[in-house]
């Protein structure tokens, strides 16, 4: 069986690990309603994060891959900004917040690595 090149790459792979810890969270959110919307964006916007990384790894050029880790970036800045609001209102406590907050910026610093990198060759 063959392998997918963007498997291999570390972002990628801390990506999924946010992604699916923002899903856990969700699953969990402390809100007296629902807000069924937010959650949702939420979890699309840091599952877009490891996607936009995929998808541009599997394109024909740097150029195109680069273009897709700045969205990927965009995304994670989102999830963030999302998480941000979340904490701000108590509906998730401060060690959640602080672990996604952490990974996040792992992940903006390897994306900025990776680009830096790529624009070199």
């Amino acid at each position: 069986m063959g392998k997918f090149g963007f498997k291999e790459l570390s972002v990628w792979q801390k990506s999924i690990e946010l992604t699916d810890f923002v899903i856990s969270v969700t699953e969990k959110l402390n809100s007296r309603y629902q807000h069924y919307r937010l959650k949702e964006q939420i979890e699309a916007a840091a599952s877009s994060v490891a996607c936009n990384i995929a998808e541009g790894k599997g394109r024909n050029s740097k150029k195109e891959f680069v273009q897709f880790l700045y969205i990927a970036r965009g995304s994670l800045y989102e999830t963030i900004t999302l998480a941000t609001l979340f904490h701000k209102r108590n509906w998730i406590n401060d060690n959640d917040f602080h672990r996604i907050e952490d990974l996040s910026f792992e992940i903006a610093s390897m994306i900025k690595g990776l680009i830096n990198s790529i624009m070199r060759h």
